[in-house]
């Protein structure tokens, strides 16, 4: 592990018998997964949290954690989680353009009047300490194993375990994620490839595997659909501009992140629209040089370019997923197998902490024993989580739509939003209290949207050089509007209503 910090022991478990039982059976060892598992074994249930690679994983996403997100984790008794780390505190954003820049602090705390929190830090080192605390946690056992798939009774109407794979068991080396992704549902049939397979009994089979999942097709209807690429580096000993802050440049063709994963690290990801460019032709090297690299501010332009030197490129498709349910008894598919928005705004982990502290409310109790009274929960924590998720999602996918869109009306739509934000005041707070998951109010979020629509039209018309231009701005304008329109309303509908 870089640096000074520590391996973080995950308690190894005696492999438990083929057959055995539990209250429940968590697919997957992600954020969700573990705070799940950990949630749910303080509770007294028993838990099988069941991780297809137990090893630190190397991911450019998963790096920051909202206000929102942070307050979860405290509320779960899960804060500890963060020290050790090198996580560094976040306490807002800046949002930069060119030579411009706007700084867009989180809000006070309304009881200590202290500025909120966030955090950013390496994932892979969060993701062990989750999997450390799950693994400590009473009634939790956690097993290094794949599952290939969900059992059910003999009608095949609930579910009563799954079938899985230990490691080790085929001596076969573990799959990348990606790979993992590509692999169809696994049959048992002996036709396919031979394993020796272990049974683990349970009512409630958890689906938690992530964006790569491969059981989301198996239980839900809707789709995946991927609009861009994030190209991830780490710039050596660089600080952002405005320490302790995300930083977003309104790059051409799309916006760049940057934050802090340690003191000395900054994370940077290059969102690439449309076809990522070949990284073996050497294209997508050129495309960073020759596109991004100007744009950057000039003190991050030399750590880039050495990043590039030393670095392997690496990437991450950035995927949109509605979320929905499954009608399937005994099964919960959550967290990125079931919902996902652009990373843009890092609101990811935001909503996988605050779903796992509605269900710990949920399916408190003797519910669990239940698959029918369980799935009616779940259905109303459907809904109930819709206050926060509907926000995180319809922002991060709208802004996205704005920072990234090509054609001038979106382009007109992204001047005004930073022209909006110059304005400070409650044209900041608003939308940062909304980012930072602070702020819950779907009115609020479509107040400010369109605020910052007029915003746009009054700019034209504010910039026009002459009173002979107003005829045609006003045809502008509609156009602008019926853009805003396009981009926000079906994000509304699929987010609350659909």
């Amino acid at each position: 592990m870089p640096g000074n910090i520590p391996a973080f022991s995950i308690a190894t478990n005696p492999i438990p018998k083929d057959g055995s039982d539990y209250d429940m059976i968590v697919v997957g060892g992600g954020v969700l997964g573990s705070a799940f598992a950990a949630t749910f074994g303080k509770q007294g249930k028993r838990v099988l949290m069941l991780e297809r690679d137990l090893s630190e994983p190397d991911r450019i996403v998963g790096e920051l954690l909202q206000p929102s997100g942070y307050n979860a984790l405290k509320e779960l008794g899960l804060a500890d989680c963060l020290e050790g780390i090198d996580a560094v505190p976040t306490y807002g954003y800046a949002v930069m353009r060119g030579s411009e820049q706007v700084l867009i602090p989180y809000a006070s705390d309304k009881d200590t009047q202290k500025p909120v929190q966030g955090r950013s830090f390496h994932h892979g080192r969060f993701i062990q300490k989750l999997r450390a605390a799950a693994s400590r946690t009473p009634n939790v056992t956690v097993v290094e194993a794949t599952v290939n798939k969900v059992l059910y009774n003999d009608d095949g109407v609930r579910a009563t375990g799954v079938a899985c794979t230990l490691k080790g068991a085929n001596d076969k080396k573990p799959l990348s994620d990606e790979d993992a992704a590509l692999e169809q549902h696994p049959s048992l049939s002996s036709e396919t490839t031979p394993q020796s397979t272990t049974v683990y009994r349970s009512p409630i089979v958890v689906i938690a595997d992530g964006c790569f999942s491969k059981f989301r097709k198996q239980f839900l209807g809707k789709s995946v659909s991927i609009s861009s690429h994030f190209v991830g580096i780490v710039l050596k000993d660089y600080i952002p501009p405005v320490k302790e802050h995300g930083h977003v440049i309104l790059a051409t063709p799309s916006p760049i992140l940057m934050y802090q994963i340690s003191p000395t690290e900054t994370r940077m990801l290059i969102d690439v629209p449309g076809k990522l460019p070949s990284v073996s032709s050497g294209a997508l090297r050129s495309y960073l040089e020759n596109t991004v690299q100007p744009q950057l501010p000039k003190a991050a332009q030399t750590p880039f370019l050495k990043a590039l030197e030393t670095q392997r490129l690496r990437t991450m498709p950035n995927s949109f997923l509605p979320p929905s349910t499954t009608s399937e008894l005994g099964v919960i598919v959550l967290g990125d197998a079931m919902n996902m928005r652009h990373p843009l705004t890092g609101g990811g982990m935001t909503v996988a902490l605050n779903d796992v502290l509605y269900l710990r409310d949920f399916l408190q109790g003797n519910v669990l024993t239940d698959q029918e009274v369980t799935m009616v929960q779940m259905e109303l924590f459907f809904w109930k989580r819709k206050e926060l998720t509907a926000v995180i999602n319809i922002l991060a996918q709208a802004l996205y739509a704005l920072f990234s869109g090509s054609n001038d009306n979106l382009v007109v739509l992204r001047n005004g939003c930073f022209s909006y934000f110059q304005q400070g005041g409650e044209c900041t707070q608003g939308p940062v209290d909304l980012l930072s998951g602070m702020n819950r109010s779907r009115k609020t979020l479509a107040y400010h949207f369109y605020r910052v629509a007029f915003h746009s039209m009054w700019l034209m018309f504010h910039n026009a050089s002459s009173f002979a231009e107003f005829p045609l701005l006003f045809v502008k304008a509609l156009c602008i509007f019926w853009t805003a329109c396009v981009v926000f309303l079906p994000l509304v509908w699929s987010e609350c209503w659909a």
